[in-house]
Order: C-alpha cells, then sequence, then structure tokens
C-alpha cells in the first residue's frame, strides 16, 4: 500500500513532467500541435487533452471536483483552444498537489466505488491501486507526447523521476 509521501511525491513528478511538454509545445506551431503522427489518441493536441480529461475523472472521484463531461471517445475534445488547455493544465497540477498534502492513512486504505464508463459497470478497488493508476496513466500517455515532441522538432528534457528537482 502507498504511503502520503509516495504520493505528494507523484504529484510534485506529475506539475514537473507537465511542465515538460507543455513548455516545448509551446514554441511548435499550432498545426504541429494538432499533426496526426500515429499516436493512440493521434496528436500532441489531443493526448494532452486526454491526460487532463483523465485526471479530472480520477480527481472527480477522489474530491468533490466536477466530472467531465463525456467519455474517453471526447476525451481529446476536452479544450480546442491551446492556452484554455494549458492554464488548465496548471490549475489542474495545483489541485493534484494540494490534494495530495491533505490526504491521511484512513482514505489511501479505504475502497472506492465508481460506475466505469469503459465497462458500464459498478467497481470496487483499493484507493492506493487507483491513486497508483492516475500517476501511471499519466506517464504512460506524456511518453507518448515526449516521442511526439521529439518528431516534431522539440526537445523535451529529463523524465527520470530520480532527477526530480525537489
Amino acid at each position: 500500500m502507498l504511503d502520503s509521501s509516495y504520493i505528494q511525491k507523484m504529484a510534485r513528478y506529475n506539475r514537473w513532467q507537465n511542465e515538460n511538454p507543455y513548455s516545448v509545445a509551446d514554441v511548435i506551431a499550432d498545426d504541429e500541435r494538432r499533426r496526426d503522427r500515429g499516436a493512440f489518441f493521434g496528436s500532441i493536441h489531443k493526448t494532452l487533452n486526454h491526460i487532463l480529461w483523465g485526471d479530472r475523472m480520477w480527481m472527480s472521484r477522489f474530491t468533490e471536483m466536477q466530472r467531465p463531461e463525456g467519455g474517453i471517445a471526447v476525451s481529446t475534445e476536452l479544450h480546442a483552444e491551446w492556452e484554455v488547455l494549458c492554464k488548465t493544465r496548471v490549475e489542474m497540477d495545483e489541485a493534484i498537489f494540494n490534494w495530495s498534502n491533505h490526504l491521511n492513512a484512513d482514505w489511501i486504505a479505504g475502497d472506492l466505488t465508481w460506475i466505469s464508463g469503459v465497462t458500464q459497470r459498478e467497481m470496487t478497488h483499493p484507493k492506493w491501486l487507483l491513486v497508483t493508476h492516475l500517476f501511471n496513466h499519466q506517464t504512460h500517455h506524456c511518453g507518448q507526447v515526449h516521442c511526439m515532441l521529439t518528431q516534431a522538432g522539440g526537445k523535451p528534457h529529463d523524465t527520470d523521476l530520480a532527477f526530480m528537482p525537489e
């Protein structure tokens, strides 16, 4: 099982890693951000939207945060405007960071029951496992964005957790 210090570290890592692709993508032309590069969600812009959508979905289950509209099929269309996507990402990272700093062992040790949009059924899992999934989902798709940014001529920085500034 996880403890709150691990979750706090991953929330800091999430924020640090999101600064990476967004700062690189910010200097790439909009048509390059939106170009279909053959990734699971197609483009840099769509994949970044999907990551944000996933974060909002999980945080709506963990907190009182509003659930995003629609399912995975529309997750890539959360924010059409680049500037809005960037601003909302920063706000989400701050929300995740603040949430991580207020967790207690009892919450982490509990279970969460929800209706899955993917399976269309009720599911119950330990919260520590679902928090792990939140961060794993981000990391998985951020790796795809890293690759697409490199294809677009960008130079994302290191992603190793061990090199995260404190």
